[in-house]
Parts: structure tokens; C-alpha cells; sequence
């Protein structure tokens, strides 16, 4: 195994209020997500399918800054780990849209039982990064660091009732 990433992850996420018209030109991908393990203090292993790669992922903390380490796995190793996250997946596509000042925004819209909720998530170099970003108009309102909204809620929670 190789590690892909590794160190502070900094993020705000948002709903997103409308679709871009002209999302289909961003290039985007398919991706299926398992959570392995789950810690109520906030530590999370997930695996992630994306583009035929396989990841698996440690996350630590909740908010805007969380700790984060990803390592390469093969797709046997994930097809066997997949089995260990039933009731506990989300797919979705994600678009990688341009934002300007060399940040980019991931463009996640759901499918299955979160068809139709759309979330956008900015990752930052720096907290005075986050704190400078000022949001496009077709975002909606921020749940950065509201819990059911992270994806390991959505996976075993589902949809939230108030979107």
C-alpha cells in the first residue's frame, strides 16, 4: 500500500440551493463510499471507490479542521472490506468546478435513498483561507461541522429532514 494524503484537512461545506446549468462540462466522477468503523467521538474508517481507484481513509475530529489520513488499497481489498459496510454507503457523483485563487469546488450530488441532495465542499490551505471565502450564489446555506450532514451520517442516517 502507498499513501496518497496525509495531515489537516480544512473545509467548509454547504448546501447547494440550485444546480448549475452548465454542470454536465465539469469533469466529474462516480463514487461509492463505506464507512468500516465508526467512533461517536468522531473518528471514522471508510473505504472510497473513485475513477478505479480504492482508498481507505482515517478522519479524526468534527468541524472545519480534522485530521486526515488516506492510504492506496488494491480493488480486491476494497471488494472484501466493501462487504463490512453494509447500511453504512452513500454514492454519489462529484464535480470539480474552478472557484478561482487556485481552490476548487467539489460538487457532490447524491443518489439512491439521498437522491436529490446536492452538497458543495471547499478545501482550504489555511483557516484564513476559510474564513476569506466568500461563497457563489447558487450555494445555499453552510453546515459546516452540523453532524448530519457529514457523510457518515448521511450514511447511516439518511436524508435530514430539513432539506
Amino acid at each position: 500500500m502507498t499513501a496518497v494524503t496525509g495531515g489537516l484537512e480544512i473545509e467548509r461545506k454547504f448546501l447547494v440551493s440550485r444546480r448549475p446549468a452548465d454542470l454536465e462540462r465539469h469533469p466529474h466522477s462516480n463514487l461509492d463510499q463505506g464507512y468500516v468503523a465508526l467512533d461517536p467521538a468522531g473518528v471514522e474508517v471508510r473505504i472510497r471507490r473513485q475513477d478505479g481507484e480504492a482508498t481507505l481513509t482515517i478522519k479524526g475530529g468534527r468541524g472545519r479542521s480534522r485530521t486526515e489520513e488516506e492510504v492506496a488499497i488494491d480493488p480486491e481489498r476494497f471488494e472484501r472490506m466493501w462487504a463490512l459496510t453494509e447500511r453504512r454507503r452513500v454514492a454519489k457523483t462529484r464535480y470539480r468546478i474552478a472557484a478561482g485563487a487556485g481552490l476548487t469546488i467539489e460538487l457532490d450530488v447524491y443518489h439512491g435513498p439521498l437522491d436529490g441532495l446536492l452538497t458543495a465542499e471547499v478545501e482550504f490551505g489555511s483557516e484564513a483561507q476559510a474564513d476569506a471565502f466568500t461563497a457563489p450564489n447558487w450555494f445555499g446555506r453552510e453546515v459546516t461541522g452540523v453532524d448530519a450532514y457529514n457523510n457518515r451520517r448521511l450514511a447511516v442516517d439518511g436524508r435530514p429532514a430539513d432539506t
